[in-house]
């Protein structure tokens, strides 16, 4: 056994070994939603990230040594973000017929991702730090943390509910659609960018191509306009509950 902890002692400083991790938690996960027919709560993603939290819990490795090791993932992430505007590219003809409703949609999905944060927040008496750092909740990890720091909120709690919200939306998406019965792929898409950003997105292209490069534009342009409105949607907050 001392044997085997050494050993893992050793691998655990080695960066490609949280990478290779990483790709082998997520092609876990893969598998077995593939095997379970898509069914949502095996979403690859919610997966990986439960089988990483418990390694790292039962071995004791704190997350900045993951992170310090896996951080080359992390890098990949904006080069796959500017790839998302190749399928937008192939679908810009339909980007400009559906301007107008997806200018609305992006308006009103942006102020309802805060405010139902914020709404949230508030019934279950959070402060206002705590308010602070949920509200950006629907954008991507980078911006969340940075307008949370700027708003006087906490780094790590947004990070924390960024990837939560990414993980819900990848997750319970689907079963809404269907629910709604909401089959147009621009609105699912689009749909999906806004609530659960590039989670959300990379179950958008698994639906379809059209799907995925609208869920890229939402993402993007929810970030902008989240960076935009944010301190005003959370001062108009604080004076009528503040």
């Amino acid at each position: 056994m001392n044997t085997l902890w050494l050993l893992w002692l050793q691998l655990s400083h080695i960066p490609a070994f949280w990478i290779a991790l990483t790709l082998l938690a997520f092609g876990i996960g893969d598998a077995l939603y593939v095997r379970a027919g898509g069914f949502p709560l095996l979403n690859p993603v919610l997966i990986s990230v439960l089988l990483l939290i418990s390694l790292l819990l039962f071995t004791h490795v704190p997350y900045p040594v993951y992170f310090a090791g896996a951080q080359p993932i992390h890098i990949l992430l904006g080069p796959a973000t500017v790839a998302l505007a190749i399928p937008l590219y192939s679908n810009l003809q339909r980007v400009r017929d559906y301007a107008l409703p997806l200018l609305l949609a992006l308006l009103f999905g942006c102020v309802l991702g805060i405010v139902s944060a914020l709404a949230c927040g508030q019934l279950f008496g959070l402060s206002a730090s705590s308010l602070a750092s949920i509200a950006p909740k629907s954008v991507t990890t980078p911006i969340a943390m940075a307008l949370a720091q700027h708003a006087g909120g906490n780094v790590s709690l947004a990070a924390g509910f960024v990837i939560l919200t990414g993980i819900c939306g990848a997750v319970l998406a689907v079963p809404i659609f269907r629910l709604l019965r909401i089959e147009h792929e621009i609105a699912q898409g689009f749909a999906l960018g806004m609530a659960a950003h590039g989670v959300g997105t990379s179950r958008a292209i698994q639906l379809s191509e059209t799907a995925g490069a609208f869920s890229g534009l939402a993402m993007g342009l929810n970030g902008v306009l989240t960076s935009l409105l944010l301190s005003v949607v959370l001062g108009s907050w604080w004076s009528v509950f503040g």
